[in-house]
C-alpha cells in the first residue's frame, strides 16, 4: 500500500475500498477487479447497491488516487485509471457523453441531452448526472443550467464551484 490511499473498515464482498485525502476532502474510492466502480467525497450518501466493501490493496485505488494528487495540482486533464460502471444502459450512455465533456468547458443538460441524442430528455438527463457513481473522473460538474447557473451537485456546490475553478485556471496545460 501506498501513503496515497488508505483502507477503509468495512465488510468483503470483492469490491476494495480506501480513502484518499484532497484538497477539497476526503473521498471514498472503491473498485472491483475491473475498475473503479466509486468516488465521491467521504461525507457523501451512498447509492444503495454499494453496501459493502472491504478495506484491501486495489491498484486501481492507488492508480485513481495518484491520477487524483495529479489532477489538483494541474498536471492531469484526462483520467486513465479503468472504470466498471454500473448503471442502466441509459446512465452509462449519460456518462459517457459526459466523459466527452472537453475539461475546463462546461454544457449545460438540455445541451447534454442533444449531445447523446436524446434532446428530449433533459430531466432524466439530469437525473442520470445526479446519479454519476464516479465523481471527478466522470466530469458531471461541468454539467450547468441552461441558464449558465450552477445547479445540483452531489458533492456539494462549494466543491463544484472549486472544480471548475481548478479548470479554468488549468485550462491549455498538461493532457496527462
Amino acid at each position: 500500500m501506498t501513503d496515497l490511499v488508505r483502507p477503509t473498515e468495512a465488510g468483503a464482498t470483492g469490491l476494495l475500498s480506501a480513502t484518499h485525502d484532497g484538497p477539497l476532502g476526503p473521498y471514498l474510492i472503491v473498485s472491483s477487479a475491473a475498475g473503479v466502480v466509486y468516488l465521491a467525497p467521504l461525507e457523501q450518501r451512498r447509492p444503495r447497491w454499494l453496501t459493502r466493501e472491504g478495506p484491501g490493496h486495489s491498484q486501481h485505488n492507488i492508480t485513481l488516487a495518484r491520477e487524483l494528487d495529479e489532477y489538483f495540482a494541474g498536471r492531469r486533464q484526462r483520467f486513465s485509471v479503468p472504470l466498471d460502471l454500473r448503471g442502466t444502459e441509459f446512465q452509462r450512455q449519460v456518462w459517457m457523453g459526459l466523459e466527452k465533456i472537453a475539461y475546463g468547458e462546461t454544457l449545460s443538460y438540455h445541451d447534454l441531452a442533444a449531445a447523446i441524442g436524446r434532446p428530449a430528455s433533459a430531466r432524466a438527463v439530469g437525473r442520470a448526472v445526479a446519479s454519476n457513481p464516479v465523481s471527478i473522473v466522470v466530469p458531471c460538474h461541468r454539467v450547468i443550467g441552461s441558464n449558465g447557473d450552477l445547479t445540483g451537485y452531489a458533492g456539494g456546490l462549494q466543491r463544484k464551484r472549486a472544480l471548475l475553478a481548478l479548470e479554468a485556471r488549468h485550462r491549455g496545460g498538461p493532457q496527462g
